[in-house]
């Protein structure tokens, strides 16, 4: 870790050196890439300064130990065991913040929630779902722009695609793909029974135009007329667009935008994201599964949480953590669960630092575990 650290420092000292070349002064976009590179290194050297000024005290505090008076020996190990803590709390957070970086953290958010198993009940928990994003997305001063939807005419959606813009919006959605299980009794159940219900929720990076090409010619456009709810030029005008990928068969649709020059613009926004994840995908599968961690990846088919309303909880089976407050998640309150998600995250991350083989989220079930309650 110290050879790490000292490699950090030295990193920083040089772009110091560099942010002053009059060269980079001109060129203003490189000059902007040192500024980033050295605020976020900074975060890095300030604590290890502070770790090394800390190991330099337990050492002087250490030679106080052969004084002859007693009361100076006991001030010395009072001030030890101080600086021995602290030397703790340092080395924690200094590992924590030499696990490398998901490259995508930064990015926005393309985010597609689709209504699975259960009929009617599970289209209107996607909306739930939707609504519980976009208040999230709200809380965190993120912009949310509806790509595509489809709604059912009880008011939930089939379907629905929208990008979530914001800085680190990727880094704190991404544990969200998956299968989110819903229990509860739908106003249609006239016995009062409980319906299981599932939505489906992908999480991808946006990608930028560098990042994935897309060849015009591996491209079938086809339009047609929106479906939908009547208006102007709803149902009237071939505005609705489907793009399909022909090297991959990815087919996108979109016909929210009245204008079709719009719709295809959302769509190739969409395909974009896909054909970046497609790609994160197969890298991942590349990578050993001794050292494959299924958070990072978002196996979309694994079922990781269960909102259940009679009851009044939301169980995270990765984690196993249950929290006895539905309304504020679907409220948008869902910090606390990323956050521990997150933490879980990097304790896997450290664990692999060290050459411990993981295997993903530990998966548990309220039926037959006992899941850990907050």
């Amino acid at each position: 870790m110290l050879e790490k650290l000292q490699g950090v420092e030295e990193r920083f000292s040089t772009i110091e050196k560099r942010m002053s070349d009059p060269e980079v002064l001109q060129d203003r976009d490189q000059y902007q890439s040192y500024v980033r590179e050295h605020a976020e290194l900074g975060k890095i050297v300030n604590l290890y300064r502070e770790y090394t000024k800390t190991l330099k005290n337990i050492e002087d505090s250490s030679e106080l130990l052969n004084e002859d008076d007693p009361e100076i020996r006991e001030l010395a190990r009072d001030d030890i065991d101080r600086l021995e803590t602290r030397k703790a709390e340092l080395e924690k957070r200094l590992k924590q913040m030499l696990i490398p970086k998901d490259a995508n953290d930064e990015k926005n958010v393309i985010m597609e929630i689709r209504a699975g198993t259960g009929g009617e009940e599970a289209a209107l928990f996607a909306g739930d779902l939707f609504r519980m994003y976009s208040r999230y997305a709200e809380n965190q001063g993120w912009k949310v722009e509806m790509l595509s939807h489809h709604p059912t005419g009880s008011g939930g959606l089939k379907e629905v695609i929208a990008l979530i813009q914001g800085a680190g919006a990727y880094s704190r959605l991404k544990y969200e793909s998956g299968t989110h299980r819903v229990q509860r009794v739908p106003e249609t159940e006239a016995q009062g029974r409980i319906h299981t219900s599932a939505v489906t929720v992908a999480v991808l990076p946006e990608a930028e135009d560098v990042e994935v090409t897309i060849d015009p010619n591996e491209l079938r456009v086809d339009v047609y007329r929106s479906a939908g709810p009547g208006g102007q030029s709803v149902n009237t005008t071939d505005s609705a667009v489907r793009i399909t990928h022909l090297p991959t068969g990815l087919v996108v649709t979109c016909q929210d935008e009245k204008s079709q020059l719009k719709n295809k613009n959302k769509a190739l926004k969409v395909l974009r994201a896909r054909l970046l994840d497609r790609m994160i995908q197969e890298q991942n599968q590349k990578i050993s599964q001794e050292r494959k961690s299924q958070v990072g990846s978002g196996d979309r088919s694994e079922r990781i949480r269960t909102y259940n309303f009679p009851q009044g909880r939301v169980t995270d089976h990765r984690i196993g953590l249950t929290l006895y407050r539905l309304e504020s998640i679907l409220e948008g309150d869902i910090d606390h669960l990323i956050d521990e998600l997150m933490t879980f995250r990097q304790a896997q991350a450290l664990q692999e630092e060290k050459g411990v083989g993981t295997h993903g989220f530990t998966h548990s079930d309220e039926r037959t575990d006992t899941p850990r309650r907050s």
